[in-house]
This record gives C-alpha cells, structure tokens and sequence, in this order.
C-alpha cells in the first residue's frame, strides 16, 4: 500500500501538497481529540476514586486551550465548597 502511494506520488508530484495537509489536519484533530479526552474536567475516566473531577479545580485554573480575554490569575470562587 505505502509503495503504491510513494509511486503514484513520483509520477504525480502535484498531489505531495495534498497529502502533507491532509496528514497534517488528521495529526492536529486527534491531537486536539486527545487532549479534550485527557484534559477537560468534565470527562471522568476514573469513577471510584474522583466521581467528580470538577470539583477540584481551583477559580484560577485555566482549562480551556486558548482564553480571549478573561485573566482567569484574578478569579475568585463564587460557589459553595463541596
């Protein structure tokens, strides 16, 4: 399969531009897919030890990839403690 694809891509050179960005948009998806898996705290993967991992994030932690404009360093926690 892979020499198929090295030998069409020596006869049409043209198509080296499309598979480096199709590659590269499949590796920055499952990137991003693996770090909402692994990173967000409303995703729980361990149920008997932390049933509620949102619990346990402090007012100034930034969780989400990129903030526009909100300093999450100034928060203060408005809600109850549990």
């Amino acid at each position: 399969m892979i020499g198929t694809v090295i030998k069409q891509l020596k006869s049409h050179p043209a198509l080296i531009p499309l598979f480096v960005f199709i590659g590269g948009g499949a590796i920055m998806s499952a990137t991003y897919l693996a770090r909402l898996a692994l990173k967000n705290p409303a995703v729980s993967w361990d149920r008997k030890n932390n049933p509620e991992p949102w619990n346990s994030i402090k007012p100034d932690h930034q969780y989400k990839l990129y903030s526009v404009n909100m300093d999450y360093s100034k928060l203060k926690k408005d809600g109850p403690e549990f």
